[in-house]
């Protein structure tokens, strides 16, 4: 079964850091490409930031273009996520996804509040 262990949420305060981490099992992971998404409440969950299966091209929401870095390490069947520069309104339950070009999974969410 394909298993998507999200890590890394907490508090933080308002132009604070935080490391999100997600790792993956029961896939090849170098075959899938990775995102980000958040949804904060009562929102809609939106698209973060997204990384290539080689990790060749990235992708980021207007808002957070500059701000947060997607990465992966396909060695540890990883993807990662820097949030800096953080603001309460990034204050969301962030997922993590992969998907190739037939299908997409979904991790459980870590919640990341930014909050003075």
């Amino acid at each position: 079964q394909v298993q998507l262990v999200e890590s890394g949420g907490g508090l933080v305060q308002p132009g604070g850091s935080l490391r999100l981490s997600c790792a993956a099992s029961g896939l090849t992971f170098s075959d899938y490409g990775m995102s980000w998404y958040r949804q904060a409440p009562g929102k809609e969950r939106e698209l973060v930031a997204g990384i290539s299966s080689d990790g060749s091209s990235t992708n980021y929401a207007s808002s957070m273009k500059g701000r947060f870095t997607i990465s992966r390490d396909n060695a540890k069947n990883t993807v990662y996520l820097h949030l800096n520069s953080l603001k309460s309104e990034d204050t969301a339950v962030y997922y993590c996804r992969a998907r190739n070009n037939f299908r997409g999974y979904w991790g459980q969410g870590t919640q990341v509040t930014v909050s003075s």
